[in-house]
């Protein structure tokens, strides 16, 4: 069977797709990558994995209808020299146009796959600008007339079905939900923590340093945890995004690092490391997100988690049982927490072990591939 898997960014297919794609070839199924955005280095490593790569035109976050319909075209034009048996897109614009170029060449089964629904979708504490009101409402459009085109629909929560499918009545044939993308639990051994004893507890935050991530409500929380508790440390790890607005700034961050109130290592590659020399992870996001990947991570290792009741998050803990739940934008709520696990030490084992069990459960790669292989009928 020829499988074709349209993306956007071309390291998406091996920082993402390496292990389906892997049973696709044991299978002796033959995969095509459709990406957009790559370098000759990428498409190298595609090359490796003994996938075709195959680069087509696309700007990810433009909003020009001719050039999207010009691109969905030359688009349909190659699935059509290929020919492939099964078409399977995953994010948001290969899922709209991708579905679109797939039903024009007369691809026998097309499948896309939404992990999140994006900024669009995100509220904000001030509420959604005009523009981004108007670009939600050109998605939904395009989605009420791709959607339905699909075999199937994969979602990663049940809320993105709620918020998108439900709430704006489009008929899809069949929608199923995936949970976690999976990681390779071998790549983020279980470490028992250590309990803190004479040390002060260590908290992380691990994401792009974007305010929909919970940077600021991070950071707000930190100021009062350590009023408090003034030698308890908090760990920011990742990338400052310069051109965007909602980015943290390194002047910010510099001051904020000088006054002792967080500790900045900038964006780091040893990741499971870091989560292993700290006791406890948090991720305060609003992000439209599938399932935050960080928290899986930290799960795996086994360490507590206390992360937003928001689509997404809430999918990473049991509250009570491996980490807790807050508001979004509860600062307060944020820093109540972390003292708990600051009084109560024990917690941070018992929660801790609690992750590493659910992680095994719902995010082992071996597991979530087979659902998604069963899903795709391959």
């Amino acid at each position: 069977m020829k499988i074709a898997l349209i993306t956007t960014v071309a390291s998406s297919i091996y920082g993402f797709r390496a292990h389906l794609i892997s049973k696709l070839l044991e299978k002796g199924h033959s995969v095509y990558a459709f990406v957009s955005e790559y370098t000759n280095d990428e498409l190298e490593i595609i090359k490796n994995m003994g996938v075709i790569p195959v680069t087509y035109q696309f700007n990810r976050g433009g909003l020009n209808p001719l050039a999207d319909l010009k691109a969905t075209y030359l688009l349909s034009q190659e699935l059509k020299k290929i020919k492939p048996n099964l078409v399977f897109s995953y994010f948001i614009k290969p899922v709209i146009f991708g579905t679109f170029a797939a039903k024009w060449a007369k691809i026998p089964r097309v499948i896309g796959m939404l992990e999140g629904l994006g900024f669009t979708f995100t509220d904000q504490p001030e509420g959604l600008t005009v523009k981004t009101k108007i670009i939600r409402a050109i998605q939904v459009f395009l989605y009420k007339f791709s959607l339905p085109l699909l075999d199937k629909l994969i979602v990663l929560n049940p809320d993105d079905k709620k918020d998108l499918i439900d709430k704006y009545n489009i008929a899809v044939k069949q929608v199923q939900i995936l949970g976690g993308i999976g990681l390779e639990l071998n790549k983020y051994p279980y470490s028992q923590v250590s309990l803190p004893k004479d040390e002060p507890v260590k908290f992380l935050f691990i994401g792009r340093l974007l305010k929909e991530k919970g940077i600021f409500e991070f950071i707000e929380s930190a100021k009062i945890v350590k009023q408090k508790y003034p030698n308890t440390i908090f760990t920011v790890l990742g990338a400052i995004d310069k051109s965007n607005l909602g980015a943290i700034t390194e002047d910010s961050l510099d001051k904020l690092v000088n006054y002792g109130v967080i500790e900045y290592p900038g964006a780091v590659k040893n990741i499971p490391n870091w989560i292993l020399n700290h006791h406890l992870f948090v991720l305060p996001s609003y992000y439209r997100e599938g399932v935050p990947r960080s928290t899986q991570e930290a799960m795996a290792i086994g360490r507590a988690i206390i992360t937003t009741d928001v689509p997404g998050c809430r999918e990473t803990v049991q509250n009570g049982v491996n980490g807790f739940l807050v508001n979004k934008w509860d600062t307060k709520a944020l820093a109540e927490k972390m003292i708990y696990f600051i009084e109560n030490q024990n917690k941070i084992l018992e929660m801790g072990n609690e992750s590493y069990r659910i992680a095994k459960e719902k995010f082992d790669v071996e597991k979530v591939t087979q659902r998604l292989l069963n899903i795709l009928e391959v």
